[in-house]
């Protein structure tokens, strides 16, 4: 048995690897409910001899707390009247990758159990894998690429914390969109992370500038659901740490400032059991009826289920007409002013979701896409004709504008608890609550700089 590409181990490999001294590092990591990598560094020998073919622990409130890490009340998984005990992580030995970063160092995603062996069905992963199997009923397998920008600044991480993240200094100070001079200046550190994401198994397509100072994105070749979304969670964090390493700090927040904000754009299609696209057909622009009730169901239920395309306050910060990231949930052929843009043709025919930030958690956003999207064609629901012309002064629906918004819509949405169940509802609007009411505390510099003085 042979791994799929470079950078891609089988669990026969890595026992090889790890027997010779080639590995001594395991890291084994889950996903939480911010969409960040969380877990252990096992050392190798023990993870081959004792963790394969079985589980390591982890805290519950891994699922259950917020991006401080704090142990948050009301979440039915766990509390301190239960205890916090341990949830299980067990390694899906289909994801082993090297970690070309970290010397000796290789990767496993795991899925997350409770202790006598059942699926905890808030895992973001587990999420997403019930929309997998949904389509796999239908006899169809979901292909995605995800597109993350992020912002690449000369300060460290360290000088950008002790400077509370103001006057840092952008590796760009002019717009660099698709410059070959702009994106030059920051080659050293976006090819290593180019190099080092090919030895992780990833097939990197593109590096270009875009359109914030310092901004820049590195598209990779479309893959399974899952296996995706494992490629942009160990990305994600692979680009902070090689920056780290170079003394400097990179940002995927939606909207850093008040320019052009970190978009993470979403591609999607679907194949039958034969390979063959299930979008493209015979019908207007080359559509099948299955990918018109598909697209159908993006734009009608999207918007009640936008808690999972744009997670933070922050999120919905970069909804901004003429920014390129979209307020109208409308679609269009090739058109950058739509909630959802179609691309390609034939069997590149696919929809861009073009809602979410860079601060978004990949499985839940695609197990969004495709529960809106089954939901459509479910109630064969007739596609609305495209807009043409430019979205953001159109009549169409709006995406949220607020978080605050988009929880209540997300608790009211029939296509949520139907898709995913009133246990993940539940968990992540109260999540989402926390969320908002913790902003709601906070003094910001904004009302700092106006009254101090002045009122």
């Amino acid at each position: 048995m042979t791994s799929s590409a470079p950078g891609r181990l089988t669990s026969e490999q890595l026992g090889d690897l790890v027997a010779r001294g080639d590995v001594d590092t395991v890291i084994l990591a889950m996903t939480d409910v911010q969409g960040r990598l969380q877990g252990k560094r096992l050392d190798a020998t023990y993870f081959v001899n004792d963790v394969v073919g079985g589980v390591a622990e982890g805290c519950a409130y891994l699922l259950a707390s917020d991006v401080d890490m704090r142990t948050i009340d009301g979440f039915a998984l766990t509390s301190w009247e239960r205890g916090y005990g341990d949830l299980a992580l067990r390694p899906d030995l289909s994801t082993i990758r090297r970690v070309p970063w970290h010397e000796r160092t290789a990767i496993v995603f795991a899925d997350v159990e409770t202790v006598d062996g059942r699926a905890v069905a808030v895992s973001p992963r587990q999420i997403l894998a019930e929309q997998a199997s949904r389509l796999a009923a239908r006899g169809w397998t979901g292909l995605t690429g995800t597109e993350l920008e992020f912002l690449v600044f000369r300060d460290s991480y360290e000088d950008a914390w002790r400077r509370g993240y103001r006057e840092l200094t952008p590796a760009n100070q002019y717009n660099v969109d698709y410059s070959i001079q702009g994106t030059s200046r920051v080659e050293p550190l976006l090819g290593r992370v180019r190099r080092a994401m090919r030895g992780a198994g990833m097939e990197v397509e593109s590096l270009k500038g875009e359109c914030n100072y310092g901004q820049h994105e590195i598209a990779f070749t479309y893959a399974a659901l899952v296996d995706k979304c494992d490629e942009h969670g160990l990305f994600k964090l692979g680009v902070k740490e090689i920056a780290a390493q170079e003394g400097v700090a990179v940002t995927f927040m939606a909207k850093f400032d008040e320019r052009e904000g970190n978009s993470c754009h979403v591609h999607l299609s679907l194949r039958d059991a034969a390979g063959h696209p299930v979008f493209a057909g015979e019908g207007r622009h080359g559509f099948s009826r299955v990918f018109e009730q598909f697209l159908a169901g993006l734009v009608a239920h999207t918007g009640e289920l936008t808690l999972f395309l744009a997670p933070n306050v922050n999120s919905y910060k970069r909804y901004v007409a003429g920014s390129f990231a979209p307020t109208a949930l409308a679609w269009g052929l090739d058109n950058r002013t739509c909630a959802f843009r179609v691309v390609g043709h034939g069997s590149s025919l696919r929809v861009e979701c073009r809602i979410p930030g860079g601060d978004v958690n990949p499985y839940l956003a695609v197990a969004a896409l495709v529960a809106a999207g089954l939901a459509g064609i479910d109630a064969s629901l007739d596609l609305p004709a495209p807009e043409t012309g430019n979205a953001y002064e159109s009549a169409a629906p709006r995406v949220p504008a607020t978080l605050r918004d988009a929880i209540d819509l997300f608790e009211g949405s029939l296509v949520a608890h139907e898709a995913f169940g009133d246990e993940v509802v539940a968990h992540y609007a109260h999540a989402a609550r926390v969320e908002v009411a913790t902003f709601d505390a906070a003094i910001t510099d904004w009302e700092r700089y106006r009254g101090f003085e002045r009122l």
